[in-house]
């Protein structure tokens, strides 16, 4: 069968990233030995409360169509989470909810950037972020935050990759691999240039509410007309499985988003918004546990590899990721994901999948149980002693 375009696009070194960790999901579900440190999707269960109005609303009959944007009382409980992280007051014409924040970024760059257009992002950055700037026709244009300046935001290669084809900015802070959150002086100089050569920026801050206060620097409120914000609940909230994500945007963008919306996903399931606006509701709850888990196992995890020979790890702001710096060690970050996983049984993710940056790093996630952190780690400091 003859395939489209379309699946090139959306194929690449980011589509393989994945391969060593489903294998390590199927041997765990084999009951095999094996320590999954490749996935962030927290062991934390969902509030209760949260459950509960799903529950409820399913039981009530709540299981027909939704509107395409979302239902007023979920559009108004994000924008008052908005305000609350931002600063920007917006109205409920101006957010768009989507099944996760990923579905959220692929609507608003295929509503943004076509053929012709540039989409600068910061590399490293997600896996799926070429594909979903690729799928409708857009070139990625990637500006290489180096190790050597630990990840942060290089403002001369940013102002090098501007052409006169650059339609939109892409960034997420805090940073997926590395946990790197922009700052005001670094997030003015992207202001800056937007206004300048007339672009749109749009901030991917799902990892926002674990952030420490649960806020991060963003521009926003400084540029409403030209931000559009990626909010979800996947990780703040431990609702990874639930599918809740949105947009803030202008609300002429808003309006491109629901036609594309009604072709492709067409609305989030009642009882699920119900669910939603709970979980707005507990916000501070739920971060906040979020955070004090993720804290405590970022440190068990950097205490426990710290002195393992030819590695060093990097920490990060914020996040639930530490990337490990393996090039000390002679391998390349896909053998050593490889090795790794065929000795030890210890899924990791090749840095390599997220950009040139992070080749020769290797991503864990430290969002899991204490004691598979330090088993994991007691196996990479004895497959890294073995070399």
């Amino acid at each position: 069968m003859r395939m489209s375009g379309l699946i090139e696009r959306i194929s690449g070194d980011g589509a393989d990233a994945w391969v060593t960790h489903y294998a390590a999901r199927a041997a765990e579900d084999r009951g095999e030995d094996v320590v999954v440190l490749s996935v962030g999707d927290p062991d934390l269960d969902t509030h209760p409360g949260i459950v509960e109005r799903a529950v409820a609303a399913l039981r009530a009959g709540d299981t027909h169509y939704t509107p395409a944007s979302g239902r007023e009382p979920l559009r108004q409980a994000i924008a008052a989470t908005h305000l609350a992280r931002t600063g920007q007051a917006v109205a409920i014409d101006q957010i768009a909810v989507l099944s996760g924040g990923q579905n959220a970024l692929f609507a608003v760059l295929s509503c943004l950037a076509g053929p012709g257009d540039e989409v600068i992002a910061f590399d490293p950055m997600y896996t799926t972020y070429p594909a979903t700037v690729g799928a409708g026709g857009a070139t990625l244009v990637r500006v290489v935050q180096s190790a050597e300046r630990g990840f942060r935001f290089d403002a001369a290669a940013f102002r090098a990759a501007l052409s006169p084809r650059t339609r939109v900015v892409l960034l997420t802070t805090p940073n997926n691999p590395t946990g790197v959150t922009m700052t005001d002086d670094e997030l003015a100089v992207v202001a800056e240039a937007a206004v300048q050569h007339d672009l749109v920026i749009v901030a991917d801050e799902v990892y926002s509410g674990i952030a420490p206060l649960g806020r991060v620097p963003g521009l926003a409120a400084r540029l409403p007309e030209r931000v559009v914000t990626v909010g979800s609940l996947s990780k703040t909230h431990a609702m990874t499985g639930w599918r809740v994500g949105w947009l803030v945007a202008p609300r002429e963008l808003i309006v491109g988003v629901e036609a594309l919306t009604m072709c492709m996903l067409f609305g989030l399931p009642g009882f699920i918004q119900e669910a939603a606006v709970t979980a707005l509701g507990l916000s501070a709850t739920c971060e906040a546990t979020a955070r004090a888990y993720l804290d405590e196992r970022k440190e068990l995890m950097l205490a426990a590899l710290a002195d393992v020979p030819k590695v060093s790890a990097l920490r990060p702001d914020a996040g639930m990721f530490v990337l490990l710096d393996v090039r000390g060690t002679g391998l390349s970050s896909a053998e050593f994901m490889r090795r790794l996983f065929a000795t030890e049984r210890v899924s990791v993710v090749d840095g390599a999948a997220f950009g040139r940056a992070t080749d020769g790093f290797v991503r864990l996630s430290f969002a899991t149980r204490p004691a598979l952190i330090a088993e994991g780690c007691r196996r990479i400091a004895r497959f890294c002693r073995a070399l």
